[in-house]
Protein backbone atom coordinates (compact mmCIF):
# COMPACT_ATOMS: atom_id res chain seq x y z
CA UNK A 1 0.00 0.00 0.00
CA UNK A 2 1.13 3.36 -0.84
CA UNK A 3 1.70 5.52 2.20
CA UNK A 4 3.46 8.98 3.20
CA UNK A 5 4.59 7.79 6.60
CA UNK A 6 7.83 8.13 6.06
CA UNK A 7 7.97 11.66 4.53
CA UNK A 8 9.83 14.00 6.46
CA UNK A 9 12.18 10.90 7.13
CA UNK A 10 13.58 11.30 3.49
CA UNK A 11 16.45 14.21 2.48
CA UNK A 12 14.72 15.52 -0.49
CA UNK A 13 16.20 18.29 -2.19
CA UNK A 14 15.26 21.25 -4.45
CA UNK A 15 16.96 22.66 -7.06
CA UNK A 16 16.97 24.53 -10.26
CA UNK A 17 17.95 22.76 -13.19
CA UNK A 18 18.71 24.90 -16.22
CA UNK A 19 17.66 24.46 -20.28
CA UNK A 20 19.22 27.03 -21.79
CA UNK A 21 16.83 29.46 -20.31
CA UNK A 22 13.87 27.54 -19.03
CA UNK A 23 14.70 26.88 -15.38
CA UNK A 24 13.06 23.21 -13.91
CA UNK A 25 11.89 23.30 -10.37
CA UNK A 26 12.80 19.62 -9.75
CA UNK A 27 12.92 17.54 -6.49
CA UNK A 28 15.19 14.78 -5.93
CA UNK A 29 14.70 11.78 -3.33
CA UNK A 30 17.93 11.02 -3.07
CA UNK A 31 19.23 6.95 -2.99
CA UNK A 32 22.88 6.26 -2.57
CA UNK A 33 23.72 3.46 -5.24
CA UNK A 34 20.98 3.33 -6.87
CA UNK A 35 18.70 3.20 -10.42
CA UNK A 36 16.91 6.36 -11.57
CA UNK A 37 13.27 6.88 -11.74
CA UNK A 38 11.93 10.06 -13.54
CA UNK A 39 8.53 10.73 -12.68
CA UNK A 40 6.15 13.02 -15.48
CA UNK A 41 3.17 14.83 -13.73
CA UNK A 42 -0.12 15.40 -15.36
CA UNK A 43 -1.90 18.20 -17.34
CA UNK A 44 -0.54 19.68 -19.31
CA UNK A 45 0.27 23.30 -17.11
CA UNK A 46 -1.10 21.18 -14.22
CA UNK A 47 1.25 20.63 -11.24
CA UNK A 48 1.43 17.56 -9.48
CA UNK A 49 4.14 16.52 -7.22
CA UNK A 50 3.09 12.63 -6.64
CA UNK A 51 4.44 12.59 -3.23
CA UNK A 52 2.81 9.10 -2.69
CA UNK A 53 3.98 7.11 -5.67
CA UNK A 54 7.97 8.97 -5.31
CA UNK A 55 8.11 8.40 -1.72
CA UNK A 56 7.02 4.61 -2.34
CA UNK A 57 9.50 4.37 -5.10
CA UNK A 58 12.11 5.76 -2.73
CA UNK A 59 12.31 2.87 -0.83
CA UNK A 60 14.40 1.00 -3.90
CA UNK A 61 15.66 4.05 -6.23
CA UNK A 62 16.50 7.54 -6.36
CA UNK A 63 13.36 9.43 -8.34
CA UNK A 64 13.39 12.75 -9.72
CA UNK A 65 10.32 14.91 -10.11
CA UNK A 66 10.20 18.79 -12.06
CA UNK A 67 7.44 21.16 -12.87
CA UNK A 68 7.24 21.02 -16.23
CA UNK A 69 7.95 23.87 -18.22
CA UNK A 70 6.07 27.36 -17.79
CA UNK A 71 4.54 24.91 -14.48
CA UNK A 72 4.14 25.99 -11.21
CA UNK A 73 7.39 27.47 -10.63
CA UNK A 74 9.50 26.40 -13.75
CA UNK A 75 10.20 29.19 -15.59
CA UNK A 76 9.59 29.30 -19.52
CA UNK A 77 10.04 32.88 -19.99
CA UNK A 78 9.78 32.51 -23.88
CA UNK A 79 6.96 30.23 -23.87
CA UNK A 80 8.48 27.90 -25.98
CA UNK A 81 6.22 24.05 -25.99
CA UNK A 82 7.22 22.04 -28.70
CA UNK A 83 7.88 18.37 -28.61
CA UNK A 84 11.21 18.84 -29.06
CA UNK A 85 11.31 21.49 -25.97
CA UNK A 86 9.85 18.87 -23.37
CA UNK A 87 12.12 16.04 -24.54
CA UNK A 88 15.53 18.50 -24.36
CA UNK A 89 14.26 19.39 -20.67
CA UNK A 90 14.16 15.99 -19.64
CA UNK A 91 17.83 15.31 -21.42
CA UNK A 92 19.19 18.44 -19.50
CA UNK A 93 17.41 16.68 -16.24
CA UNK A 94 19.54 13.04 -17.32
CA UNK A 95 22.70 15.49 -17.92
CA UNK A 96 22.62 17.17 -15.25
CA UNK A 97 22.64 14.15 -12.27
CA UNK A 98 25.12 12.31 -15.41
CA UNK A 99 21.89 9.75 -15.77
CA UNK A 100 22.79 6.89 -18.52
CA UNK A 101 19.86 5.88 -18.53
CA UNK A 102 17.05 5.64 -16.03
CA UNK A 103 13.58 4.61 -15.32
CA UNK A 104 9.98 6.76 -16.28
CA UNK A 105 6.71 7.25 -14.66
CA UNK A 106 4.24 9.37 -16.44
CA UNK A 107 0.82 9.78 -15.49
CA UNK A 108 -1.85 10.85 -17.72
CA UNK A 109 -0.51 13.78 -20.16
CA UNK A 110 2.74 12.56 -18.46
CA UNK A 111 2.10 9.21 -19.59
CA UNK A 112 1.44 10.56 -23.40
CA UNK A 113 5.25 12.93 -22.70
CA UNK A 114 6.95 9.59 -21.81
CA UNK A 115 5.61 7.70 -24.33
CA UNK A 116 6.69 10.86 -27.15
CA UNK A 117 10.23 10.71 -25.26
CA UNK A 118 10.77 7.04 -25.43
CA UNK A 119 9.85 6.49 -29.06
CA UNK A 120 12.81 9.31 -29.53
CA UNK A 121 15.17 8.28 -26.60
CA UNK A 122 14.32 4.40 -26.18
CA UNK A 123 18.35 3.85 -25.99
CA UNK A 124 18.15 6.38 -22.68
CA UNK A 125 15.13 4.00 -21.05
CA UNK A 126 15.59 0.95 -18.55
CA UNK A 127 11.54 0.77 -18.13
CA UNK A 128 8.44 2.52 -19.04
CA UNK A 129 5.30 2.79 -16.56
CA UNK A 130 2.37 4.62 -17.95
CA UNK A 131 -0.47 5.18 -15.41
CA UNK A 132 -3.88 6.23 -16.81
CA UNK A 133 -2.14 7.55 -20.15
CA UNK A 134 -2.95 9.73 -22.62
CA UNK A 135 -3.66 8.05 -26.12
CA UNK A 136 -1.94 9.59 -28.72
CA UNK A 137 -0.86 13.00 -30.04
CA UNK A 138 -2.66 14.47 -33.35
CA UNK A 139 -6.01 13.47 -33.92
CA UNK A 140 -5.87 11.21 -31.36
CA UNK A 141 -5.36 13.82 -28.45
CA UNK A 142 -8.30 15.41 -30.11
CA UNK A 143 -10.18 12.32 -29.23
CA UNK A 144 -9.58 12.25 -25.94
CA UNK A 145 -10.32 15.60 -25.30
CA UNK A 146 -14.15 14.63 -26.27
CA UNK A 147 -13.72 11.68 -24.03
CA UNK A 148 -12.52 13.91 -20.98
CA UNK A 149 -15.25 16.25 -21.80
CA UNK A 150 -18.05 13.48 -21.61
CA UNK A 151 -16.64 12.53 -18.37
CA UNK A 152 -16.54 15.66 -16.67
CA UNK A 153 -19.92 16.40 -18.42
CA UNK A 154 -21.32 13.21 -16.96
CA UNK A 155 -19.68 13.92 -13.22
CA UNK A 156 -20.56 17.75 -12.73
CA UNK A 157 -23.58 19.46 -12.20
CA UNK A 158 -25.78 21.72 -14.70
CA UNK A 159 -24.47 24.92 -12.87
CA UNK A 160 -20.67 23.53 -12.77
CA UNK A 161 -20.51 22.29 -16.37
CA UNK A 162 -21.63 25.87 -17.13
CA UNK A 163 -18.97 27.23 -15.35
CA UNK A 164 -16.46 25.30 -16.75
CA UNK A 165 -17.94 25.80 -20.51
CA UNK A 166 -17.42 29.36 -20.15
CA UNK A 167 -13.96 29.63 -17.67
CA UNK A 168 -12.43 27.13 -20.69
CA UNK A 169 -13.03 29.57 -23.22
CA UNK A 170 -11.74 32.32 -20.93
CA UNK A 171 -8.75 30.50 -20.43
CA UNK A 172 -7.90 29.52 -24.13
CA UNK A 173 -8.33 33.30 -24.35
CA UNK A 174 -5.34 33.40 -22.08
CA UNK A 175 -7.29 33.87 -18.88
CA UNK A 176 -4.82 32.44 -15.87
CA UNK A 177 -7.72 32.51 -13.24
CA UNK A 178 -10.46 30.76 -15.55
CA UNK A 179 -8.03 27.58 -15.68
CA UNK A 180 -7.46 27.42 -12.42
CA UNK A 181 -11.36 27.36 -11.90
CA UNK A 182 -11.69 24.95 -14.30
CA UNK A 183 -9.12 22.44 -13.21
CA UNK A 184 -10.62 22.60 -9.70
CA UNK A 185 -13.41 21.82 -11.10
CA UNK A 186 -12.27 18.83 -13.00
CA UNK A 187 -10.42 17.44 -9.95
CA UNK A 188 -13.77 17.51 -8.41
CA UNK A 189 -15.12 15.65 -10.76
CA UNK A 190 -12.12 13.31 -11.14
CA UNK A 191 -12.34 12.58 -7.52
CA UNK A 192 -16.40 13.03 -7.10
CA UNK A 193 -16.95 8.66 -6.95
CA UNK A 194 -14.18 7.89 -4.10
CA UNK A 195 -13.34 8.76 -0.41
CA UNK A 196 -13.55 11.90 0.62
CA UNK A 197 -10.05 13.51 -1.24
CA UNK A 198 -8.76 17.21 -0.78
CA UNK A 199 -7.92 19.21 -3.51
CA UNK A 200 -4.40 21.28 -3.09
CA UNK A 201 -6.30 24.64 -3.97
CA UNK A 202 -2.68 26.60 -3.49
CA UNK A 203 -0.96 24.31 -6.38
CA UNK A 204 -4.07 24.89 -8.63
CA UNK A 205 -3.17 28.66 -8.39
CA UNK A 206 0.06 28.17 -9.65
CA UNK A 207 -1.30 27.46 -13.52
CA UNK A 208 -1.55 29.73 -16.26
CA UNK A 209 -2.61 29.58 -19.46
CA UNK A 210 0.49 29.44 -21.53
CA UNK A 211 1.28 25.73 -20.98
CA UNK A 212 -2.30 24.56 -21.40
CA UNK A 213 -3.08 26.38 -24.85
CA UNK A 214 0.18 25.98 -26.84
CA UNK A 215 1.42 22.95 -25.29
CA UNK A 216 -2.27 21.49 -26.12
CA UNK A 217 -1.60 23.49 -29.98
CA UNK A 218 1.99 21.34 -30.50
CA UNK A 219 0.65 18.17 -29.10
CA UNK A 220 -1.97 18.33 -31.84
CA UNK A 221 0.47 19.05 -34.41
CA UNK A 222 2.94 16.66 -33.95
CA UNK A 223 3.70 13.34 -35.64
CA UNK A 224 1.04 10.34 -34.66
CA UNK A 225 3.42 7.95 -32.33
CA UNK A 226 4.53 4.79 -34.03
CA UNK A 227 4.05 1.39 -32.80
CA UNK A 228 6.70 -0.34 -30.39
CA UNK A 229 6.37 -3.82 -31.10
CA UNK A 230 9.69 -5.14 -30.30
CA UNK A 231 10.95 -2.62 -27.28
CA UNK A 232 14.07 -3.44 -25.37
CA UNK A 233 12.36 -1.92 -22.37
CA UNK A 234 9.62 -3.04 -20.10
CA UNK A 235 6.37 -1.42 -20.13
CA UNK A 236 3.29 -1.81 -18.02
CA UNK A 237 0.33 0.59 -18.70
CA UNK A 238 -2.71 0.67 -15.67
CA UNK A 239 -5.95 2.44 -16.00
CA UNK A 240 -8.77 2.63 -13.10
CA UNK A 241 -11.86 1.13 -14.19
CA UNK A 242 -13.58 4.26 -13.72
CA UNK A 243 -10.86 6.43 -15.84
CA UNK A 244 -11.71 9.16 -18.17
CA UNK A 245 -10.91 8.01 -21.30
CA UNK A 246 -12.81 5.94 -23.59
CA UNK A 247 -11.79 3.89 -26.78
CA UNK A 248 -8.87 5.86 -27.33
CA UNK A 249 -7.49 3.52 -25.28
CA UNK A 250 -7.58 0.93 -27.86
CA UNK A 251 -4.59 2.62 -29.78
CA UNK A 252 -2.20 2.23 -26.50
CA UNK A 253 -2.89 -1.57 -26.20
CA UNK A 254 -2.05 -1.46 -30.44
CA UNK A 255 0.54 0.78 -29.63
CA UNK A 256 2.66 -1.61 -27.40
CA UNK A 257 1.24 -5.12 -28.11
CA UNK A 258 4.17 -6.50 -25.52
CA UNK A 259 3.55 -4.53 -22.42
CA UNK A 260 1.60 -5.69 -19.37
CA UNK A 261 -1.68 -4.22 -18.94
CA UNK A 262 -3.97 -3.64 -15.97
CA UNK A 263 -7.13 -2.41 -14.71
CA UNK A 264 -7.36 -1.65 -11.49
CA UNK A 265 -10.88 -1.61 -9.83
CA UNK A 266 -12.77 0.56 -8.15
CA UNK A 267 -10.10 3.26 -8.99
CA UNK A 268 -10.39 6.58 -11.22
CA UNK A 269 -7.62 8.62 -13.03
CA UNK A 270 -5.99 8.94 -10.00
CA UNK A 271 -4.95 5.42 -9.01
CA UNK A 272 -2.39 6.04 -6.58
CA UNK A 273 -5.42 7.96 -4.43
CA UNK A 274 -7.97 6.11 -5.34
CA UNK A 275 -7.53 2.95 -4.89
CA UNK A 276 -3.71 3.06 -3.46
CA UNK A 277 -3.70 -0.72 -1.92
CA UNK A 278 -4.19 -2.00 -5.59
CA UNK A 279 -1.97 0.46 -7.26
CA UNK A 280 0.94 -0.02 -4.65
CA UNK A 281 0.87 -3.69 -5.66
CA UNK A 282 1.08 -3.49 -9.33
CA UNK A 283 3.82 -0.57 -8.08
CA UNK A 284 6.16 -2.55 -6.16
CA UNK A 285 5.74 -5.69 -8.38
CA UNK A 286 6.51 -4.06 -11.49
CA UNK A 287 9.48 -2.39 -9.70
CA UNK A 288 10.71 -5.50 -7.62
CA UNK A 289 9.95 -3.30 -4.67
CA UNK A 290 8.43 -6.66 -2.59
CA UNK A 291 7.03 -10.15 -3.59
CA UNK A 292 3.49 -9.57 -3.15
CA UNK A 293 1.33 -10.76 -6.01
CA UNK A 294 -0.80 -8.56 -8.18
CA UNK A 295 -4.34 -9.22 -7.64
CA UNK A 296 -5.81 -11.52 -10.95
CA UNK A 297 -8.63 -9.44 -10.79
CA UNK A 298 -6.76 -6.46 -12.12
CA UNK A 299 -5.01 -8.26 -14.94
CA UNK A 300 -5.88 -7.90 -18.58
CA UNK A 301 -4.08 -8.65 -21.90
CA UNK A 302 -6.70 -6.86 -24.09
CA UNK A 303 -9.09 -3.96 -23.99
Amino acid sequence: MLSSENLFAQQTEYIKIQNGEVILNTTIYPKENAETVILLHGGPGVPDPMTEVALELNNKFQVITFEQRGTGQSWNPNSEYAMTDYISDIDSIASHFNLESFHLFGHSWGGLYAQIYAEERPENIESLFLCSPSSGTNSTWKKTEKEVMKYNKMNASWGEWMKMGWNSLLGMLGSDRAYQKVFFLVMKNYHKNYSDISINKEQLRTITADPVNITRKNIVSYKRLEPMTQPNFPILVTYGDGDIYGESKNEVYERYPKAEFHVIEDCGHIGWIHNPEKFGEILGTFYSIDTRDIVSSTSIKKP
